[in-house]
């Protein structure tokens, strides 16, 4: 299962979806995020939670099982082309550069997406969380 910065945000800052992400979490077999989204991660709880080390960081991500698939090649065409299709000021899903990347992890690897929100229930994505199921 693929996990986009949204669902890791949100449990670390123990947000409603937190307890349901990291149960999806524990059963799912494989957890891989790509490099882009740890990054992303990092930007934005820099700013939402200033006193969480990036080591302390990194340390959520292996308490988790979450590891860090470095983007290639075949993965930066799946997100431009997910860019050209669903991003930001094209698509209702306005899909960011940090999405497009989770977008083209879960496309290489035919897996389901763990996130927040409605931006990839726009998309052609497969959720790991069926809409209803997240509180």
């Amino acid at each position: 299962m693929v996990v986009d910065s949204s669902a890791i945000v949100a449990i670390l800052l123990e947000e409603p979806e937190a307890r349901s992400f990291l149960e999806r979490l524990s059963f799912s077999p494989r957890n891989i995020c790509s490099a882009m989204s740890f990054v992303e991660c990092v930007m934005v709880l820099s700013t939402r939670a200033p006193g969480l080390s990036l080591e302390r960081f990194t340390q959520s991500m292996s308490d988790f099982a979450i590891d860090i698939a470095p983007a290639d090649p075949a993965q930066a065409s799946i997100a431009a082309n997910a860019f050209l299709r669903f991003g930001k000021g094209r698509h209702p899903a306005k899909l960011n550069l940090g999405d497009c990347f989770s977008y083209a992890l879960a496309k290489s690897l035919n897996a389901s997406l763990l996130y927040k929100g409605e931006d990839f229930g726009r998309t052609d994505i497969v959720p790991a969380v069926a809409q209803g199921a997240q509180p």
